[in-house]
């Protein structure tokens, strides 16, 4: 049927609408079918005949369903739509923030899960609706009308459920932030006045203690101090007060739901704000008046303590400059002392005086105290000074003054012993200590002066010496003097610059000077008697050695010793001058001295001994052996140095030895330093 109506549209040339298609159809079929009635036979005809009428039925027992099924969909979309605008409607608010969003989100489920499928659902029914109305005018039947109220295009009862949707949406969130905002202001009452009642706790009992009855002033004084801040405090309070109250009476205007409670419990804090103002005025009268009545009282304690502490300073100062250890070394210093003494002992009348007034105070104090039967202790608060302490150190210091007294005279009477100890070891001091002076500068003059013999120079070395030895008792009398000055712990004498150990080490020096002076004379007589040299030559080389003695100290250093060797004609070397200077200073001191030159001197200039023959002399002895026997030593040596060679003479170990033999040749060479022996 659909290919005859299209080929009739086609060659017909037909441009009719799409609501003209059923229309044509019909007559279209017609026209068919008149004109294959003349070639089909009838037969054929009946069972077209039922075939179309089965297909018109079809078409519209499906046409009924799809508008029963529409009906039945449309029915319940707007019965959804019923029960759900009344609860969208629903404007009662909860008394909780948690109730409230509780229904927010119900809402937000309601928009999440099953708002959507309804909406789908009437999509489908307006898809449906569409549909059965294009095949009802396909099918060249008259168009549906559904019942009343349940047309697709009748979108009243959706807007409406949009309507109250918007409107409950916009409801919840306002009344969120009303219920938010009571929230917020709840907390903060509650906070706020848990803070007052906290900060209130107590503060009645302590605004009704009559702790002042028994105080002293500085205590009332206290109390009062601490009052003043009570009430400074309290004025501080007072915007939180008025700021609970504001609260409360926002709460009452928002139509809080616990707003009974809230209002007791700030009437409550109202009302003991009113009391603590009148206790608190009622406090101050009370500690004025106990400040007044104690005034009197405590003027005299301060006036007690400030005169008292002073003087009691000034006792215990006394006493401790009474009683202090003294160390003095001189007269002028103890006379220092009893002058200040004296001093201190003009101002005891003004002190006395100052005693007695202080008493009078204190006996004043207690004298108001039983005339107005005051309940206070009559002790000072600003004092820790009591009259008894005062009598006992007053009475202490009486006795220590005398005591001072007899000390300092005993100190003067030892200071003026001491200073005539001083006198009489500075007067020996002065005197020995420049006649030691001398006599060192004598004798090094002595020492390196040319006066002549060497025997004149040891006579008047003797002379000096025995003159030395002569003048120990002065050095022995100075010495029981300074044990005297130690014994009386004297440690400093300003009548001379001299000290015991200053004598001793000079004096000792000069022994030692002098010794060695007349032990380098007489080495010099030894030296010059075993090498044969002249008087003569013995000036001269005193003359080149004092030459060349820059330092005058009777020693030439290296360079002063090359300097001379130089003048006197000798070509050195390192090597020489090194060897030279392990002859004249054997042990690396340095310097060189005056018998060590002459040893050098006579052993360049003087016909001298050598090993070579010493050991000549002992072949003689020995008839020619190569050693020599102990027989022979005795017969030809005195006994003294036979035993001499005997006792250091190794034994003979060389050809012809025999028992007993000697080496006269190995302990010659070690009596000139040539061997280890």
């Amino acid at each position: 049927m659909t290919y005859v109506s299209c080929f009739y549209h086609a060659f017909a040339g037909a441009e009719q609408e799409a609501t003209l298609w059923g229309r044509s159809y019909l007559e279209s079929s017609t026209y068919s079918f008149q004109e294959m009635r003349a070639t089909v036979n009838s037969s054929t005809m009946a069972e077209t005949a039922a075939n179309r009428i089965c297909k018109v039925l079809a078409v519209n027992q499906e046409n009924e369903r799809l508008m029963e099924e529409y009906e039945r969909l449309a029915s319940e979309l707007l019965e959804w739509i019923r029960r759900t605008i009344p609860w969208l409607e629903n404007r009662t608010p909860e008394k909780t923030m948690k109730a409230m969003q509780k229904k927010l989100e119900d809402f937000r489920d309601y928009r999440r899960k099953h708002k959507p499928p309804k909406v789908q659902e009437k999509c489908q029914l307006e898809i449906n609706f569409n549909t059965l109305q294009t095949k009802l005018r396909i099918s060249n039947r008259p168009a549906f009308m559904p019942s009343e109220g349940k047309m697709v295009s009748d979108a009243g009862a959706w807007q409406r459920l949009e309507q109250a949707e918007k409107g409950y949406e916009e409801w919840l969130l306002n009344e969120i932030r009303r219920l938010e905002r009571l929230e917020h202001l709840a907390e903060k009452f509650r906070q706020k006045a848990s803070t007052h009642e906290t900060w209130a706790y107590g503060k009645e009992q302590i605004l009704l203690q009559k702790d002042y009855e028994s105080a002293s002033l500085t205590e009332v004084r206290a109390l009062l101090r601490k009052h003043e801040a009570f009430e400074s405090d309290l004025a501080a309070h007072q915007d939180r007060v008025e700021q609970i109250a504001a609260i409360a009476q926002e709460l009452n205007e928002l139509d809080y739901h616990d707003a009974v409670n809230v209002n007791d419990r700030c009437q409550k804090i109202c009302d003991q704000w009113d009391r603590l103002g009148t206790l608190t005025q009622k406090r101050r009268e009370a500690l004025e008046r106990t400040e007044k009545l104690l005034e009197t009282i405590d003027q005299l304690h301060l006036e007690f303590a400030k005169r008292a502490a002073p003087f009691n300073n000034w006792m215990e100062g006394a006493m401790e400059d009474l009683q202090d250890m003294f160390i003095v070394h001189s007269i002028e210093e103890i006379q220092s002392l009893i002058t200040a003494h004296e001093q201190f002992k003009a101002t005891l009348p003004e002190a006395d005086g100052e005693r007695q007034s202080i008493m009078a105070i204190q006996n004043e104090v207690e004298k108001v105290i039983q005339s107005y039967n005051i309940r206070i202790s009559s002790s000072n608060p600003y004092s820790t000074v009591t009259m008894d302490e005062l009598r006992a150190k007053w009475d202490k210091v009486k006795q220590l003054v005398p005591i001072r007294d007899q000390s300092l005279q005993e100190e003067l009477a030892r200071q003026h012993a001491n200073e005539r100890l001083r006198r009489q070891f500075a007067a020996q001091a002065n005197a020995i200590g420049p006649w030691i002076q001398n006599k060192m500068e004598e004798i090094a003059r002595s020492s390196i002066q040319i006066t002549g013999a060497l025997e004149d120079q040891m006579n008047q070395l003797k002379q000096y010496e025995h003159n030395i030895i002569n003048y120990k008792n002065n050095i022995d009398k100075l010495e029981g003097d300074h044990q005297l000055i130690q014994e009386a712990l004297v440690f400093d004498n300003k009548h001379t610059n001299y000290t015991m150990e200053h004598i001793r080490v000079g004096w000792e020096l000069l022994l030692t000077t002098i010794a060695r002076t007349i032990n380098e004379v007489e080495t010099q007589i030894l030296t010059r008697d075993a090498k044969g040299i002249t008087q003569e030559q013995m000036n001269e080389f005193r003359a080149s050695f004092n030459h060349f003695d820059r330092r005058k100290n009777g020693l030439m250093d290296h360079e002063d010793f090359r300097a001379c060797l130089i003048s006197m004609g000798y070509d050195l070397g390192e090597a020489e001058f090194a060897r030279i200077m392990t002859l004249v200073d054997p042990n690396g001191q340095g310097t060189v001295t005056f018998q060590s030159f002459i040893d050098f001197m006579t052993r360049e200039t003087a016909d001298t001994d050598t090993a070579e023959q010493v050991i000549a002399s002992f072949r003689i002895l020995a008839s020619d052996k190569p050693y020599i026997l102990a027989e022979e030593l005795r017969r030809e040596l005195p006994p003294d140095q036979a035993q001499y060679c005997i006792k250091r003479m190794p034994a003979y170990s060389g050809p012809g030895s025999v028992p007993g033999a000697l080496d006269y040749t190995a302990f010659s060479s070690a009596l000139y330093g040539e061997s280890d022996l």
